[in-house]
């Protein structure tokens, strides 16, 4: 049976849990808020990791792994920093466990109670910035670029699977720099890296820009992101930057000795993206049919279906096909051979769309007679038959046709959902009717952000660095206004 899903017009919100549900992504678990990422999940978040991790090395950083148990004195050295991940964060009291009295299972040993509580980590800055002040004493120790693969747990109840979990997996690096000018030019050298992959590999387009005061990261002087729109609409935040300044390397006393024999504090930067990046995968392709996965990024780009009645049939087609697939997997494409008999190739084509694999073949006796095998492109649904003789040429043309077309299709959609508005009215009810993309003048107050944000739900997603100066009235108070900024819903 063909597992159905909810359409996107019937249910947003229940389209996108039944597809990573039915699609074997991801599950809620046993723990409340945390998720297990499934096999499939895995392999498309594996290539992501495995490409970023390219481009993270191609710049210069490296890996290295730091404590998941941070000191809870390390987050009082940095005020804003604990004020915006207190209420998130889990702690650790005790260290040991022991049989209850009454013989009912385990409990907490008293007697075992830490002489310092251990947060979990949210996030790594307090950290790792108390490792740097051993590593660094002078100018010839800088730039330390380092990138961390790992998990963190911020505390939340409110969970939709990838987009918002208590645990999640994601990179954090970390950068510490003898300048201001060098830590600055890393800030936005990553935050390129992010939109490169984003539009390269996603297939999805994207804002690059500054976070208002409002919204910048806890502990950072600038906050750079990218922002994409998903299909309902909303916005989602797929990547930040942070050019943290001295903060840290003031807080944790991480100083070096510069070229002239002066000391000076460090400038800092950090920069992540996570498993949220699957939700936007997810959210800016894929269709009521399932997954629509870009081929750079899918697990599976090539499945073969054959098609038979007797097994003297899959035998020939099997010995047919295999040397197409080895001459695939030469070229770097990953192929799947689905010689299964337990199901058939009704449920098969059904489940490979479900799964977003970018294209089928399917050979049956007579397109061995004839030379032929059909072709189907998950974005488009289209079919074609085309002659087997050279047909790994046509699908090395195909993979590049799909990827930029999922591209296109996603662009096409944000240009169209990219609305410029003046009048605070109108914005609201085209927020409303519409949803999208708003670029809105704005008159620079925190205040007036925040009654935008209550009044609405919406928030500015950026100050988008292609924005151009113009003079205009903020939508809301008429005050003077230099450039327009991007507003949205969002996730």
């Amino acid at each position: 049976m063909a597992k159905e899903l909810t359409s996107r017009a019937e249910s947003y919100a229940q389209w996108y849990n039944d597809l990573v549900l039915k699609a074997d992504l991801a599950e809620n678990s046993a723990v409340r808020g945390c998720m297990v990422i499934k096999p499939y999940g895995y392999a498309i978040w594996e290539k992501m990791q495995r490409v970023l991790d390219d481009m993270f090395k191609a710049t210069g950083h490296v890996n290295a792994y730091f404590p998941l148990f941070i000191p809870k004195s390390f987050f009082s050295k940095e005020a804003a920093h604990v004020e915006g991940f207190a209420k998130e964060c889990a702690v650790v009291t005790h260290y040991r466990l022991k049989n209850s009295p009454d013989g009912k299972g385990v409990i907490v040993d008293p007697d075992a109670k830490l002489e310092e509580e251990y947060i979990v980590r949210p996030t790594s800055e307090t950290i790792i910035w108390n490792t740097y002040k051993n590593w660094i004493q002078s100018y010839r120790d800088l730039p330390i670029l380092v990138n961390q693969w790992a998990n963190v747990v911020r505390w939340e109840m409110r969970t939709r699977l990838f987009l918002r979990t208590a645990e999640f997996l994601w990179q954090e690096g970390h950068t510490a720099h003898a300048t201001s000018e060098e830590a600055i030019k890393e800030t936005e050298t990553m935050l390129g890296v992010y939109a490169e992959f984003a539009e390269k590999y996603m297939a999805m387009p994207v804002v690059q820009g500054y976070k208002t005061a409002n919204e910048r990261f806890a502990g950072a002087l600038e906050t750079m992101t990218i922002e994409a729109l998903m299909q309902d609409g909303k916005a989602l935040q797929s990547g930040t930057s942070h050019f943290l300044g001295q903060n840290f390397a003031k807080a944790f006393d991480v100083t070096f000795t510069n070229q002239e024999g002066k000391i000076e504090y460090v400038w800092a930067t950090s920069w992540g993206v996570s498993t949220r990046l699957m939700g936007a995968l997810i959210m800016s392709h894929s269709d009521d049919n399932g997954l629509v996965l870009p081929p750079k990024l899918a697990p599976i780009q090539v499945v073969i279906v054959p098609i038979y009645k007797k097994m003297e049939e899959l035998a020939q087609i099997s010995e047919v096909v295999k040397g197409v697939s080895d001459k695939l997997k030469a070229l770097g494409i990953s192929v799947k051979f689905d010689d299964d008999d337990k199901r058939k190739p009704g449920w098969k084509f059904a489940e490979y769309e479900l799964k977003g694999v970018p294209v089928r073949l399917a050979m049956g006796p007579r397109d061995l007679q004839n030379g032929t095998v059909e072709v189907a492109r998950r974005d488009t649904l289209e079919k074609s038959v085309l002659p087997f003789d050279g047909i790994e040429q046509a699908i090395v043309q195909l993979l590049d046709d799909i990827q930029q077309n999922i591209f296109n299709k996603a662009f096409k959609y944000r240009e169209e959902n990219t609305t410029i508005v003046d009048n605070y009215d109108e914005f609201k009810r085209l927020l409303d009717e519409k949803g999208g993309f708003f670029l809105c003048h704005w008159d620079g107050s925190s205040e007036t952000e925040a009654l935008i944000k209550d009044e609405t739900k919406a928030t500015i997603r950026c100050i988008p660095l292609d924005a151009p100066e113009e003079n205009g009235k903020c939508m809301v108070t008429g005050k003077p206004s230099s450039r327009r900024v991007l507003f949205a819903r969002a996730y």
